[in-house]
């Protein structure tokens, strides 16, 4: 796992602080109308549409927006019905596998941006099926490991943590996606900060990564993760944590 939750952090807070919170809220916005669409409209009936609003109030986005986006997705409007999710594999520099999620209004001209993009970055589009399977969903919250030691963790497994990976400076702390909610809920109960929290699909095997590769794959993930359709990347790289402080540095 080297890196790969160092990364993840640090994409974390940076996205907090992007500069381009207009785009970012617009992709938190979409994700919270899709998943009241799907689900409905409460949170408390639908963890896919507590993990979207609670990932856009992290976000700080404000509540009318939140508000506005659940109504969206929960009315009759044909906005809202032609957004659809859509999930694209293929493989990026050294044969790390790519687990892409969109929303889109245009299957069309989604997939053809992000095959663009693959191509331009050293990487290809697969066909479905090709790299799904070494992927699995789970819950994944983000502690910081230089405030909080492994019993502040305790709560979390008494909430349904399955597991708790460490990764020098952060905590990755897994659970089935409909416990989520409630593992956060604990930790942030007894004083743990949390980072981040959200479904994500989890790599059953990794590839390591030389310098190079890894400088070729990330800027590959921010081109994708800056395509507006696109809600998620995931990918199976293991990068050295002295390469990783290099690479994100």
């Amino acid at each position: 796992m080297s890196g790969h939750s160092k990364w993840s952090s640090i994409k974390h807070k940076k996205a907090l602080v992007d500069s381009r919170r207009g785009q970012q809220f617009t992709k938190l916005a979409r994700a919270v109308t899709v998943a009241a669409r799907e689900g409905g409209g409460d949170p408390d009936a639908n963890p896919a549409l507590a993990s979207a609003v609670q990932k856009a109030r992290d976000a700080s986005m404000p509540k009318d927006n939140i508000e506005r986006a659940i109504a969206k997705g929960t009315g009759a409007g044909a906005d809202a019905q032609a957004i659809e999710s859509v999930s694209y594999e293929g493989y990026g520099p050294g044969g790390v596998a790519l687990l892409i999620e969109a929303l889109t209004d245009n299957r069309n001209r989604t997939g053809a941006e992000i095959r663009h993009l693959l191509t331009k970055h050293g990487g290809s589009l697969g066909q479905p099926g090709s790299v799904a399977y070494l992927f699995d969903l789970q819950g994944v919250v983000v502690v910081d490991a230089t405030l909080f030691s492994e019993d502040n963790l305790l709560p979390a497994v008494e909430a349904g943590a399955t597991d708790i990976a460490i990764d020098e400076d952060v905590y990755e702390i897994i659970c089935a996606p409909a416990d989520l909610a409630h593992v956060r809920a604990a930790l942030e109960e007894a004083g743990v900060s949390v980072e981040s929290a959200e479904p994500t699909q989890r790599p059953s095997t990794r590839v390591e990564l030389a310098e190079e590769q890894a400088r070729s794959l990330f800027r590959l993930i921010e081109a994708l993760e800056d395509n507006d359709d696109v809600s998620a990347v995931h990918a199976n790289y293991d990068v050295p944590s002295e390469v990783m402080e290099r690479v994100a540095g």
